[in-house]
């Protein structure tokens, strides 16, 4: 479940990227130019750190992000977003490496921000990678953010839709501490506060109201229908409709996912079939197979 969480946070995070600039910086309006869009450099990112694959990713989860300035230049973010119970103490040397196989790739302006979003209080050794020998000496620094920085209140009072990613991150630690009714309470205060803000369309509010309900997720169909009125009482049953609707045909299509995935499990462990044999049983690629069958070795 926490790295299917880690893979939404990402996803919420790059939903709400324009969001996420002015939460963290005060002058994210007039430092970039928010018309040009963003890029997502997924695929750089793993050319530049093959190693990110073979630890699975179930650590942490990085963002490497081609934001444009409003003087017409290219800076690039590195978002990486710590997702663990105890402090690393290699954590600030990872930054730094990260940061200089990046400069060294593209040579631009980069900007690296840690958002921490365990339960623990962030080290702060954490914060800078520090290096000195003989006459050589290096002070990297780098931004950090804990989620629990803010409280409750302080982030809804924000006018700004990315605090509610912040907040949601928040009650997902608690998700296991505190009653299905308190929780849920507090995933409709969540929705309620994206919604009055006015600052989201309808298909932006149907892919936040996803990312709450799986996020914070709640095995209760009572609960879940509650709040399915309570949008529908917010939004106007037409919108509410297609928000529900949407939830449906994706939580479908994930468990028809996960279906396919366990009988690909299955079929691996209780067969001496090859990949080729498995994939055409599935109905699923070769390469499929093949990526299950190397998590199963991990």
């Amino acid at each position: 479940m926490r790295k299917k969480n880690d893979i939404l946070l990402k996803s919420a995070f790059e939903e709400a990227f324009p969001d996420l600039l002015r939460f963290f910086f005060k002058d994210a309006d007039t430092a970039f130019n928010m018309s040009r869009g963003f890029e997502f450099l997924d695929k750089e990112l793993h050319e530049l750190f093959p190693e990110l694959e073979k630890q699975g990713g179930s650590r942490f989860v990085d963002m490497l992000v081609k934001v444009f300035t409003n003087d017409g230049g290219e800076k690039y973010m590195l978002i990486h977003i710590e997702i663990q119970a105890q402090n690393d103490p290699n954590f600030s040397k990872r930054m730094f490496q990260y940061f200089y196989r990046i400069y060294d790739r593209y040579n631009v302006p980069i900007t690296a921000l840690a958002v921490f979003t365990g339960t623990m209080p962030v080290d702060t050794s954490s914060t800078a990678f520090q290096y000195s020998y003989m006459d050589t000496s290096l002070d990297y620094k780098f931004r950090i953010y804990h989620i629990l920085e803010h409280s409750e209140q302080q982030l809804l009072a924000m006018d700004n839709p990315f605090s509610l990613i912040v907040l949601a991150a928040q009650k997902a630690l608690i998700a296991d501490k505190v009653p299905q009714h308190e929780l849920a309470e507090h995933r409709l205060t969540i929705a309620k506060a994206l919604i009055k803000s006015k600052r989201y369309d309808n298909e932006q509010i149907r892919r936040f109201l996803f990312f709450l309900k799986t996020f914070i997720f709640i095995d209760n169909t009572e609960i879940n229908r509650n709040f399915d009125k309570q949008i529908a009482s917010l939004t106007g049953n037409e919108i509410a409709m297609g928000i529900i609707e949407t939830i449906k045909m994706i939580t479908k299509e994930e468990t028809l996912e996960e279906s396919k995935k366990t009988f690909v499990l299955n079929l691996l462990h209780d067969t001496d079939f090859n990949a080729e044999k498995i994939a055409t049983l599935a109905g699923v690629s070769t390469s499929y197979v093949e990526e299950i069958s190397k998590e199963i070795k991990e």
